[in-house]
């Protein structure tokens, strides 16, 4: 694996961003930001969904440790139905952002969507999470960050093995919010999900006037 570069542009206190969770039915977006210190180098660095849940949680202590500045945050299911899930995303990344104890003289932020920060120049990165340290971090950091949330909540709604699928639209998960219902924590404006299609047998019944055709389901 090529090492990913250290950053976009030398000499300055530049911040990566990114987020987790964007495409899920349930819970949070959440967003890092994360900066290194100059000549920072870390190998083991890459986009979050190339590495093994267990890779992500070696590296999340790593790079809370090393980093110059980091911070997590988010925004609920709420606000995203409000909103709409990229300006949630956005607005994740803004108070994360706002949260860094050295504030940074460029931001890079993984994507091609993003509204300005404050004063602070900004430039989005198609896949970024997978060319930059310092986004991949941030992707580390947020999914890391929203996985352990996902696995807390997933003690309140055990039905829908959270614990597993931390939100995302797997075929269980939609099966679940058909059979129970949506939580406070589902995104209402992300479509009711759908159960998996069940199969049918058909029976005829005679009545004394026509042949009526009825369909029962398994």
């Amino acid at each position: 694996m090529a090492q990913l570069l250290p950053y976009l542009e030398s000499g300055r206190i530049e911040a990566g961003c990114d987020e987790a969770g964007r495409g899920c039915l349930a819970g949070p977006v959440v967003a890092a930001a994360v900066i290194f210190p100059e000549g920072y180098s870390n190998p083991l660095l890459n986009d979050s969904k190339q590495l093994t849940e267990r890779q992500r949680d070696a590296l999340r202590p790593i790079i809370e440790k090393e980093a110059l500045a980091w911070a997590v945050a988010m925004v609920d299911n709420h606000e995203i139905d409000e909103i709409n899930i990229l300006n949630a995303s956005i607005k994740a990344m803004h108070l994360a952002l706002a949260e860094l104890s050295v504030k940074p003289e460029f931001i890079i932020v993984d994507g091609n969507k993003f509204k300005p920060f404050e004063d602070i120049p900004h430039q989005t990165v198609v896949k970024g999470d997978g060319k930059y340290m310092s986004i991949a971090a941030a992707s580390i950091l947020a999914k890391t960050h929203r996985d352990e949330l996902m696995m807390k909540l997933d003690e309140q709604y055990p039905q829908y093995d959270w614990k597993t699928n931390k939100g995302y639209p797997t075929q269980a998960h939609r099966d679940a919010v058909a059979k129970f219902g949506p939580t406070e924590l589902h995104r209402l404006t992300f479509g009711a999900p759908k159960p998996k299609p069940k199969t049918t047998r058909r029976k005829k019944i005679k009545s004394t006037q026509d042949s009526v055709l009825f369909t029962f389901d398994d």
